[in-house]
């Protein structure tokens, strides 16, 4: 079989794992479903589902990453208060609040998939997009060394998990939590930046 052939035949499993999988996240939750289960409803072997994702983690991530690219190409690319050109005291809280959102949004997914035992979450492409973005806008207004820390300790107040206790256990609102993270942000935010 012609390489490009089988290249186009991988890319329509990997997208019909994809579909699957989101159509059984939707009525089960993502911590309730099993490889298998995602590959039956796809209609291909357990070992396609494994040789196009790796493992559950890398499932998991590539949802998130299929969910987020609208997002990302706003931030990457778009008009301001998101987009690289906005200033960094208009763009970081902006970029935070968004992903604060989205993780609200997708809080069961991002839950799983901050629990799924990858080795760690600083290692995955997609938190060093958003850790690279951050840290990049902040450098703009502060020293590279504490853009780099500011980054992640922004990116810390946005996890699944703390928005996830914020409002089970603490009984935020949804608004409360983007006020505190707006508050929170222009806290660590260089002194500068507000200029």
């Amino acid at each position: 079989m012609p390489e490009p052939r089988q290249r186009a035949d991988a890319v329509r499993s990997r997208e019909a794992v994809l579909e699957a999988a989101e159509a059984l996240f939707a009525r089960s939750g993502p911590a309730e479903v099993s490889m298998n289960a995602v590959a039956s409803a796809a209609g291909v072997g357990k070992g396609t589902v494994f040789r196009a994702f790796t493992d559950r983690a890398g499932l998991l991530q590539a949802l998130a990453e299929r969910r987020t690219a609208a997002l990302r190409r706003a931030v990457a690319e778009g008009p301001a208060p998101l987009g690289p050109d906005a200033p960094p005291h208009e763009r970081i809280p902006a970029v935070l609040d968004a992903l604060a959102r989205f993780k609200l949004d997708n809080r069961s997914l991002y839950l799983v998939l901050e629990e799924a035992g990858a080795a760690s979450p600083y290692r995955s492409p997609s938190y060093t997009w958003w850790h690279t973005t951050l840290r990049d806008s902040l450098a703009q207004c502060a020293d590279a060394g504490r853009a780099d820390f500011v980054a992640h300790a922004l990116l810390a107040a946005v996890r699944a998990d703390l928005i996830a206790h914020l409002l089970t256990v603490e009984g935020l609102s949804v608004d409360e939590i983007r006020d505190r993270l707006a508050v929170y942000v222009r806290s660590v935010l260089p002194r500068d930046a507000h200029a």
